[in-house]
């Protein structure tokens, strides 16, 4: 198997994109909705023509728009696996993942997935997580060098999508094929990818390694996803973060971190104490903010403030029940939160 090459420029949707995924690589794909990612599975799948550029699979040019290179669909080796299994209703399990052009070893893709003692039965005799595992022999049936997955566990509940998982953990990227991963679930990266790209606005914002990305994000889209507070501005010397909006923030730079070049402070929820009034004499970094949303975290209840002035994601406070009810919090009041320069830890930005 080989590895996958895109550039592509998609003008009506906003998206200019250019990554890679090596053989047997599992590349997860993140973002906001209409970030771009449906469009990017769509152009490598041909679904979508690219104003500018080229998609490549090893020595193969699948499309290349500047010598008009457009190999169709269900010529390119490429399987794609929705949210909707798209299961054909008059054929078996078996008749299913048996009638892709190409497909091969039907029997044995379905005892891959765990889905052998379904051959006979129709499509409406599965449930939702036995249906996208016949939907996904079906697609490794075909031999493809490429697998796309768009959501494919977003429809199943918590016990189905944990055993789909369990498949695909066990099948992805085995035979050095490429996939490519669209999800918003972070378990899903956490299992399944070895890298991860993000989305923002139809442009690549960041790419790395999955667990550097949920353990130290560059991106507004990556802290959210990960669960993490980011403030970017531009780094000074001794461990400060001065923003676009005359705020300071002080940390624990990294040795990568370099005074007048882009940074970001990154802290987590946990760390983060909230005030009705300002603090005197505690943490070295209190902002004001306007509560926007609480929501319940298992033990705790986060506190989100609205955006930041550059317009990344509000910043996040995890507080005790007991302290949630003390402090009486609603959308529209103004706190303060406080979080202390050691469990700020500062970074080179995207």
């Amino acid at each position: 198997m080989t590895g996958i090459d895109v550039r592509a420029v998609v003008a009506a949707r906003g998206v200019d994109v250019a990554f890679d995924v090596a053989a047997g690589e599992v590349l997860a794909v993140l973002g906001p909705n209409g970030a771009g990612k449906s469009t990017l599975l769509h152009v490598i799948a041909g679904l979508v023509r690219p104003d500018h550029g080229v998609v490549r699979v090893g020595s193969r040019v699948l499309t290349d728009t500047g010598s008009g290179r457009h190999v169709a669909t269900h010529d390119r080796r490429v399987g794609l696996l929705l949210q909707d299994a798209l299961l054909f209703p008059h054929l078996s399990v078996l008749g299913n993942v048996a009638f892709p052009p190409g497909s091969s070893r039907p029997a044995h893709w379905l005892a891959e997935v765990d889905a052998a003692d379904l051959a006979d039965r129709r499509p409406r005799q599965l449930s939702g997580g036995q249906a996208q595992r016949v939907a996904l022999a079906r697609a490794l049936a075909a031999e493809p060098d490429v697998l796309l997955l768009d959501e494919p566990l977003a429809g199943l509940d918590v016990a189905a999508a944990a055993a789909m998982r369990t498949v695909l953990r066990r099948v992805l990227g085995r035979d050095g094929r490429s996939v490519v991963l669209v999800t918003h679930d972070v378990l899903d990266v956490l299992t399944l990818a070895d890298r991860v790209l993000i989305l923002e606005d139809g442009r690549v914002s960041e790419t790395g390694p999955a667990a550097s990305i949920l353990a130290r994000p560059r991106s507004r889209f990556g802290a959210r996803f990960a669960g993490v507070n980011l403030v970017a501005g531009t780094a000074g010397d001794g461990g400060v973060l001065h923003t676009a909006w005359g705020a300071t923030w002080h940390g624990v730079a990294g040795a990568d971190v370099v005074a007048g070049r882009p940074a970001v402070a990154l802290f987590d929820p946990a760390a983060v104490a909230v005030y009705r009034d300002r603090p005197s004499g505690s943490p070295r970094n209190t902002v004001e903010v306007v509560v926007a949303e609480l929501d319940s975290r298992g033990q705790a209840i986060r506190v989100r403030g609205e955006e930041q002035p550059d317009g990344g994601p509000g910043l996040a406070a995890d507080v005790t029940p007991d302290s949630a009810a003390e402090l009486r919090l609603v959308p529209g009041d103004r706190v303060h939160f406080a979080v202390k320069a050691q469990a700020v830890a500062l970074h080179p930005g995207a």
